[in-house]
């Protein structure tokens, strides 16, 4: 048996405590405490979502089985039900925020590398959003419908790596396309949206940031042609043109020209029209481009079926935020475990290895290391009647 460290203590090794720290000291989380840090609040939280745990209750019963080895673990504190609660309502949600962003910023260095293919060297985001459903009864200030609450995760995903740059926490009814108020748009980057997000005075905004974009036109799209180019229609392009928005309101708000192309998916015969302000790259690539926003809605079902973000153990505002940063900053780091050991395996495989081993003593390495199973043939035995006497 190898008489080593937790593999709960060693995940932990990659977590920055130092940059933890001075968050926490920003907004004053340690300020009159005791007990129960915000450091021992994110490893309760951070236990709860690699090991599946779905209410306050579970994560107490299930930290206090584990006896002495929460000592080695990195705990200080006991792990009591409405103390965790507690931590969750009054501590500042943008703590954890913070911290995930620190993670971000490492994540993003280490998969900067990571090939998307077609000789791309700039950087391309995915945007959308996706709404997690809430009972009204409990969270009253998640707004959505009439009888039904909900929040919004608004996120901006660096495909290099799949790693979320910007996550945004809003009411369910909040549109998608108010988010781009609230981003920094960097020159030379690729955005990738659908067509929740055509706002033309606000696409011209990413134009004037010296970004491009890349989004389907909508069905009642009023233009005029102005250039056209020759296109391939073997590879399922119909047209690749330049042209001036007609509509007088539309043109007031985007009076520059746009890069309009038709495409036809030939393994599902859909066709699409995409706008974009960037006139050079292939109308191929452009379509290929925007084949890659899928990965948000990927990483968007990876989360709510391998995280805990569909079921909250707080009901306030500040609790959902929370325990929703805490999420993204164990996704994050899970994506930095793998580079830097130069790990093989999905992150999906890491998350299922670290939910039945995390308090057990091996190398993070060799943990991960052999993950194949080799079923052995057995003999076949005949099978005798029931009744043969």
């Amino acid at each position: 048996m190898h008489e080593g460290r937790l593999l709960f203590s060693q995940l932990l090794d990659f977590f920055p405590s130092h940059e933890f720290n001075q968050c926490v000291r920003r907004y004053g989380g340690d300020k009159r405490l005791r007990t129960f840090s915000c450091y021992d609040q994110f490893l309760c939280m951070a236990f709860a979502q690699l090991t599946g745990r779905e209410s306050l209750r579970d994560i107490e019963t299930c930290l206090h089985a584990m006896g002495s080895k929460l000592y080695h673990a990195g705990f200080r504190a006991k792990a009591a039900r409405s103390t965790l609660a507690d931590a969750n309502e009054s501590r500042d949600w943008r703590i954890f925020a913070d911290m995930a962003q620190v993670l971000i910023a490492t994540a993003r260095q280490l998969y900067a590398s990571e090939d998307l293919g077609d000789h791309l060297d700039q950087t391309v985001y995915a945007l959308d959003s996706t709404t997690i459903d809430l009972c009204l009864a409990l969270f009253p200030w998640a707004h959505f419908r009439r009888r039904k609450g909900a929040v919004k995760l608004h996120t901006l995903l660096d495909l290099r790596g799949s790693i979320p740059t910007v996550i945004i926490v809003t009411q369910g009814k909040t549109h998608d396309v108010t988010i781009l108020d609230q981003l920094a748009f960097e020159p030379g980057a690729f955005y990738v949206m659908d067509r929740a997000y055509v706002d033309f005075a606000r696409l011209h905004g990413i134009a004037r940031a010296g970004a491009f974009f890349v989004t389907r036109a909508k069905s009642n799209l009023d233009f005029r042609r102005i250039e056209s180019r020759a296109v391939d229609k073997t590879a399922g392009l119909r047209c690749d043109q330049t042209i001036a928005l007609g509509a007088l309101r539309s043109s007031e708000r985007y009076p520059d020209t746009l890069r309009r192309i038709r495409f036809v998916d030939p393994d599902t015969n859909k066709r699409f029209t995409f706008l974009t302000n960037h006139f050079a790259l292939d109308a191929l690539v452009i379509a290929r481009l925007y084949k890659m926003r899928w990965r948000v809605e990927l990483f968007f079902k990876w989360i709510k079926q391998h995280l805990r973000i569909k079921a909250f153990f707080g009901t306030s505002d500040n609790a959902v935020r929370t325990q929703v940063w805490i999420a993204i900053s164990v996704y994050v780091l899970v994506a930095i475990v793998r580079k830097r050991l130069h790990l093989k395996v999905s992150l999906y495989t890491i998350l299922q290895i670290l939910s039945i081993a995390l308090f057990e003593k091996m190398p993070i390495a060799q943990a991960f290391s052999r993950t194949e199973i080799t079923i052995l043939e057995e003999p076949p035995y005949r099978q005798l009647d029931l009744f043969d006497f």
